[in-house]
């Protein structure tokens, strides 16, 4: 009797929460998401696609861009931390690739089966070893990015301690392109390839085939041409994002990606002001007419950034709103001066469109923010709803 009614109240609980209509929501375009790792295979037959997901999906919601993937046949899923494997792993269909560090004394607690795991040091591999079940193991290279990965004096030494324990299969080598991006000098990773393919080369001649050798993340898939690569780790092209610069040589390469997201808020106040009138903290906007302005119930901590305070829009079917006054931490304010908006219409705070002032490249553009950084400062409070 107890259990049922935990049961009852559990699953009347949930569909509350589905019912429930969100002030705020994020739309994940999934037509768009299929759309940009067509191109990537396109550009790159042959080549082993791996979308990235880590840091909540670059903002867009774990769960929901694992589900949008299902409908994609790639080898991997890629993730930082096991706990993001955790979450994905019971309805994605897709094996799943952590790439974040593991210490020692957690991977006895670990569920490996569909994982493989970048390990870092001896001590990792040991650990992986011990468990006397097999794991596949990618190996990370140091090749000029000096944040992971094994110094080449390093190399003999993991490759002994992967010949001791024979349930460890070394499935992946990789690095990390450090000057991808760079819109005037592809010198750096030029380098850094032909470092990779060398040491690639002689951890072969030591009997290791491994079946997945990935160099590239999006801006490197355009510019790191390696003998043996047949992987490509798709990070921010998968959300549509471009990170060339347009004066880069290779900027074309990605201007076929299409943005996935679409941040939407509705308005939950008006306010008729009159001259002379201020708006939120500091005063720094200051009505020089009458003029109506509309409360959006979200702000920084939304991750709506307070550097837009005064300078940002919000756009409406093809209106342009500007922010008014600061950001706060859960509203934000614009002005609605000739458009007919009330409460509960909806506007768009971060549109798909690159073509809007709000968009990812706008911002990136005009008010020079990271797309990284915003993409991923987005709560994960707010819900995400897949659209086709």
């Amino acid at each position: 009797m107890l259990r049922a009614k935990i049961y009852k109240l559990i699953n009347g609980r949930h569909r509350a929460a589905r019912e429930y209509q969100p002030l705020n929501r994020i739309e994940l375009n999934s037509s768009a998401v299929l759309a940009n790792i067509r191109l990537m295979q396109q550009q790159h037959p042959g080549q082993h696609i791996m979308p990235v997901l880590k840091a909540n999906a670059y903002g867009h919601g774990l769960e929901e861009m694992a589900e949008i993937l299902n409908a994609v046949s790639c080898d991997y899923l890629i993730v930082d931390g096991y706990f993001e494997a955790a979450k994905i792993r019971y309805f994605s269909k897709h094996r799943i690739l952590v790439l974040g560090y593991i210490k020692p004394e957690n991977v006895n607690l670990l569920d490996i089966k569909r994982c493989s795991f970048v390990v870092q040091d001896i001590a990792g591999l040991e650990a992986f070893g011990h468990l006397h079940q097999p794991v596949r193991i990618h190996m990370e290279l140091n090749t000029g990015m000096n944040r992971l990965g094994l110094q080449p004096n390093e190399v003999d030494q993991y490759l002994s301690t992967l010949k001791k324990y024979h349930n460890l299969e070394l499935e992946g080598i990789m690095t990390h392109l450090a000057d991808a991006d760079n819109a005037v000098d592809d010198n750096f990773t030029e380098q850094q390839v032909i470092v990779f393919d060398k040491q690639v080369e002689y951890i072969k001649s030591q009997g290791f085939q491994p079946n997945l050798i990935h160099i590239a993340q999006t801006a490197g898939s355009t510019k790191a041409h390696s003998h043996y690569a047949n992987g490509l780790r798709l990070g921010i092209g998968l959300y549509g994002i471009n990170p060339l610069q347009p004066r880069d040589p290779h900027y074309s390469q990605l201007i076929g990606l299409q943005p996935v997201l679409d941040l939407k808020s509705t308005i939950i106040k008006t306010i008729d002001l009159k001259l002379g009138d201020r708006v939120s903290y500091n005063g720094i906007f200051t009505a020089n007419e009458k003029t109506r302005i509309a409360v959006l119930p979200l702000g920084y901590y939304e991750g709506i950034p307070r550097e837009l305070s005064n300078t940002g829009y919000v756009t409406q079917g093809g209106q342009i709103l500007p922010i008014v006054g600061r950001v706060c931490m859960n509203h934000t304010m614009v002005d609605l001066a000739g458009s007919n908006l009330k409460v509960g219409d909806e506007v768009t705070v971060i549109s798909a469109n690159p073509a809007d002032p709000n968009s990812v490249t706008g911002l990136n553009a005009n008010f020079k923010m990271f797309p990284y950084s915003l993409l991923t400062g987005l709560s994960s409070s707010i819900r995400r709803v897949i659209v086709d």
